[in-house]
């Protein structure tokens, strides 16, 4: 039947609709550049090919020589020689196969590196907007399914589009040099086998988009429900009937799917064994026939035979090549659309390094609005991809103040005030519209991100965790941290003596974002964490909120000692635990409407003084 059978079935699943998208040339030439630092190993992989498709039909004419000269002649020699020549073949045809295996490997393999690694250095310096947009899954997927589709160009569509057509080449001349005459009778049987071939891939790539469909809704719901969060709130809400109920209906959806699948697919296997089987019924009839004349010898009739079975797979898997080139191309221009999406936080060329020590945050007169969708995200990469229908508007205007080196700067006001996203400034999450935002001296757009980020510390309310050690999470802030250093870190945090009675101390796993632990636990390793990076500004987002007074106690405790002698920018709706602070603003609207001491705002009245008569009032009630 022929080894170009596997990449043909694979075609007849692969989604027709690929064919119709328009790529453009540069995508071509990308693909090539890719391809460059491999193209000797390519080169070989490509002759090696060549060959082992060209002694397709070294042994049927072999075996037509040991029956006719051989056996018919009864010539024992000749047929010893011939069986070892046969021998001879096989064995270098594997020595072939292992070696294009071989070098397959190496150039999918290396392609699929090229494109992940660049791909995950790419999206790693997206800006955080990128990310608030853009679903995991769907990123993942560039990652893993298209990255290794554009490798299947030059693997097994590169390899399966030369030898199916050396194959269909080489067995056609020699068939037609035995029996012209039955080959073209032969011949025409394969159309019916292309239409079935048509009809069954029109119906499988249409139902097999539709199963990928139902299992990756399938693979959503999953998700949602058995992460932590998910399966709290389905709990939480009592809807584990109504929630068997749906994933039922979408498994159903994806069962039926699957029969209808199935049905097609026995089709295709019932079409693939009569067509053949025909064939070789005309061979044996014709050539029986031209065999008894004496036109055809026997080790003729059974050259073609052979030959017959060995063309029936190369014409089948190039009938589909057009859709497996497209489906390829289609996978390197998706990993190309995120590769070619430019970060809206970029590090210029001539950035200067800021000073570890830098302490001083001053906000010049900063306004920022928000990036729209088509500036920072793919719609691809959103299953609920929707452009806005008017601009965000502006989130701050005119923000100007200074946090000096050692002081504490608090940010109080109502929600959607734009509290989180002055901090965020500060480490360059995002870029001011106007104005000004400096460190150190320094604009933040000037300055390396590296150095930045090293110089600004964070601790927020849902303090995120790896799932691993204790340790892992620790050092990831310092790498090179000693077992010394990470104690003096956890004693400071006020966790010390909790991870010491742990059974595995430090070695101990907090879970997929740190569930294991409680809220006040996990907020103190993050204190740890910050005390290890040791920055010389610290950003607390809300640090205490939805804690219990006994954990609150502790991380706050914890946050004095990490903000000792530094600079830091508190959020806090808690106006008690800002009471000291050196400078209070006092945010509304995106405006700093307030500013001054605790006391010097209760006396002036005004917004702050309502919010504090209101959490006093609530405390007191």
């Amino acid at each position: 039947m022929g080894s170009g059978l596997g990449p043909a079935w694979r075609n007849l699943r692969t989604d027709r609709s690929v064919v119709e998208q328009k790529l453009a040339r540069e995508t071509v030439r990308r693909v090539v550049g890719f391809a460059r630092p491999h193209k000797k190993l390519i080169g070989i992989f490509l002759a090696l090919t060549v060959v082992d498709a060209s002694l397709v039909v070294v042994t049927p004419l072999l075996v037509k020589r040991i029956i006719d000269d051989g056996i018919l002649k009864q010539n024992s020699t000749l047929v010893t020689l011939l069986a070892l020549a046969v021998a001879g073949v096989a064995i270098f045809s594997a020595l072939l196969t292992l070696g294009q295996g071989y070098l397959s490997s190496r150039i999918g393999e290396g392609l699929i590196y090229d494109l992940r690694t660049q791909v995950f250095a790419h999206v790693q310096r997206m800006s955080l907007a990128f990310f608030t947009r853009t679903q995991t899954g769907a990123l993942v997927s560039r990652l893993n399914n298209d990255v290794i589709g554009a490798q299947r160009a030059f693997t097994s569509t590169l390899s399966s589009t030369v030898s199916n057509s050396i194959s269909v080449v080489v067995v056609g001349i020699a068939m037609f040099a035995l029996s012209w005459q039955v080959t073209l009778l032969c011949l025409m049987l394969f159309p019916i086998l292309f239409g079935a071939s048509r009809w069954v891939g029109n119906k499988l790539s249409g139902l097999t988009r539709s199963q990928m469909e139902g299992n990756a809704d399938l693979g959503n719901n999953m998700t949602e429900r058995f992460n932590v969060g998910g399966a709290m709130l389905l709990k939480l809400f009592g809807r584990r009937d109504e929630e068997d109920t749906r994933f039922a209906e979408k498994a159903a959806v994806v069962r039926d799917l699957g029969v209808r699948i199935a049905f097609v697919t026995r089709v295709f296997g019932a079409s693939l064994m009569l067509i053949p089987a025909l064939a070789t019924a005309l061979v044996y009839g014709v050539g029986g026939q031209l065999a008894i004349d004496g036109t055809l010898t026997v080790g003729t009739l059974l050259a073609l035979a052979t030959l017959l079975l060995r063309l029936l797979g190369p014409l089948q898997g190039l009938s589909n090549v057009r859709v497996d080139v497209m489906t390829a191309l289609v996978s390197f221009e998706r990993v190309f659309e995120v590769l070619d999406l430019p970060s809206m936080i970029r590090e210029r060329p001539d950035a200067v390094v800021l000073s570890r020590n830098a302490a001083e945050v001053e906000f010049d007169h900063v306004a920022f609005t928000y990036p729209r969708a088509d500036q920072v995200s793919l719609a691809s990469l959103e299953s609920v991809a929707r452009t806005e229908s008017r601009d965000n508007g502006q989130v701050l205007k005119d923000i100007t103040f200074t946090a000096r080196p050692g002081q504490m700067v608090a940010l109080v006001g109502p929600s959607g005030a734009g509290k989180t996203t002055i901090t965020h400034l500060v480490a360059r999450l995002y870029d001011v519209s106007s104005g000004a935002v400096r460190v150190g001296g320094c604009d933040v757009r000037d300055v390396s991100l590296q150095s930045l980020e090293d110089a600004v510390g964070y601790v927020t309310q849902d303090a995120h965790m790896f799932h691993d050690t204790i340790r892992a999470n620790l050092q990831y802030a310092r790498p090179g941290a000693s077992e010394e250093q990470i104690w003096d870190a956890l004693t400071a945090a006020q966790i010390a003596t909790l991870v010491r009675s742990l059974p595995d101390g430090l070695e101990t796993v907090v879970g997929d974002r740190g569930y294991r632990l409680s809220g006040g636990e996990r907020q103190r390793l993050a204190i740890a964490r910050l005390l290890l990076k040791a920055p010389g500004i610290v950003v607390l987002d809300e640090a205490t909120a939805h804690l219990d007074s006994e954990s609150e106690v502790a991380v706050q405790r914890a946050l004095d000692q990490a903000l000792e002698g530094r600079t830091s920018l508190v959020i806090a709706h808690r106006l008690s635990t800002v009471r000291n602070a050196d400078l209070i603003l006092v945010v509304d609207d995106g405006r700093v409407v307030q500013s001054g001491t605790h006391t010097a705002l209760l006396a002036e009245g005004g917004l702050y003084a309502d919010l504090y008569e209101t959490q006093f009032a609530a405390r007191t009630a």
